[in-house]
């Protein structure tokens, strides 16, 4: 199977699948639960190592100094981000 090309119209959709599989969820989960940014939760390394693959791919596909993509990952986690824990 042919990995899919992450574009600058795909990685929003691709980072939140990223972050699904890494707290076990899927989107089936989430359109399950009203209140899933709430209920579902992320450890603080896997947040950290979420965060750094991010980064790196925002800073590739958008061509984008690390500054610009930090910023955009944040907007991105208030949007779509998961309650840390510990």
């Amino acid at each position: 199977m042919e990995a899919k090309k992450i574009t600058r119209a795909t990685i929003g959709e691709h980072l939140f699948d990223r972050e699904l599989k890494i707290i076990g969820k899927t989107r089936i989960d989430v359109i399950d639960d009203d209140k899933w940014f709430y209920n579902f939760t992320m450890k603080r390394d896997e947040y950290s190592n979420f965060r750094d693959y991010s980064i790196k791919l925002m800073m590739k596909t958008f061509r984008c100094n690390k500054n610009k993509a930090s910023e955009t990952f944040n907007w991105y986690w208030l949007q779509f981000g998961v309650k840390l824990k510990g």
